[in-house]
């Protein structure tokens, strides 16, 4: 049997047009298209991925970060947790949750243990003092928890040391995750590292939630040129750039959190929190307290 020349079996094999998968010829116009094609859930926004929430029912806010000392949590020149305070700080929150507000809770831990003031008497390494500060913190979270709860708010702890058999662990997309179904998110343990103060955390997570604005709650109403309880003549504030506040050495809040703060647009309200609604009205958009701004 004569053999096929080599110049017949390339033109037979060039005559045979390449299938698909399918068995069907595609065509250099179908294999464009089909590149072409868009994926239709390349565009779906993922939970943590949807950028800034957009405020409902007339609010001025839409997420906050609501920062409060552990000083908070005890009466004047008191330690340790004072009920009748923390049902306070439990029933404005939920004012302001049950309007439509997203909100993430920093806590300080002062009324429990001074992480800064032990580490001051030389007796303890200011990295351990800190992290007895933060322990500190996570204490003060969980009595908030407990209390939101009693007040039929949803709510979770998230600590940025991990103690699971009481908090979660701060994950910043479970955090919005929360955030974006309703709940208070309660952050403990700072930022999880010493040499690092509550208000620098408050920064930070502000700035990692995107959040619309910090709240820094004081039993003050707003920053002064001093110490009102000890100059009759201060006057107050009714806003400041970051820049000032700085330049003028006013005690706000750490050089740290203040720089972030700038540096990332974030404004900061310095607030009395133990007016009745005061949280209520600052998410509404009422001009109380000091206003810091970039």
């Amino acid at each position: 049997m004569p053999c096929e020349s080599v110049q017949a079996v390339t033109r037979r094999r060039e005559s045979i047009s390449t299938p698909t998968l399918l068995g069907c010829v595609q065509s250099p116009e179908s294999e464009i298209n089909l590149r072409a094609t868009p994926n239709p859930m390349s565009n779906t926004p993922k939970s943590g991925q949807s950028g800034r929430a957009q405020p409902k029912n007339g609010n001025k806010y839409a997420r906050v970060l609501l920062k409060l000392s552990g000083e908070s949590f005890a009466k004047s020149g008191n330690f340790g947790i004072d009920t009748e305070e923390l049902a306070l700080i439990a029933d404005e929150i939920k004012r302001a949750a049950t309007i439509g507000v997203q909100i993430a809770v920093v806590v300080g831990g002062g009324n429990i243990i001074r992480g800064a003031e032990l580490a001051k008497s030389g007796h303890i390494h200011q990295a351990t003092a800190d992290h007895m500060g933060m322990l500190g913190t996570v204490i003060n979270a969980l009595a908030l928890k407990e209390q939101l709860i009693g007040h039929g708010v949803d709510c979770r702890v998230m600590s940025a040391i991990e103690i699971r058999a009481v908090a979660e662990p701060f994950i910043r997309s479970r955090a919005l995750r929360h955030l974006e179904k309703g709940r208070v998110v309660i952050l403990a343990a700072g930022t999880g590292n010493p040499f690092f103060t509550t208000d620098t955390c408050a920064a930070l997570r502000a700035t990692e939630l995107e959040c619309d604005i910090l709240l820094k709650a004081t039993k003050v109403d707003g920053v002064y040129t001093a110490d009102p309880k000890k100059d009759p003549t201060a006057t107050k504030f009714d806003e400041l750039t970051f820049s000032e506040a700085i330049s003028r050495k006013l005690r706000v809040m750490d050089m740290t959190a203040l720089a972030m703060c700038g540096e990332n647009h974030i404004p900061v309200l310095i607030f009395d929190f133990k007016k009745s609604g005061n949280i209520h009205a600052v998410v509404r958009g009422d001009r109380i307290g000091t206003l810091l701004y970039s």
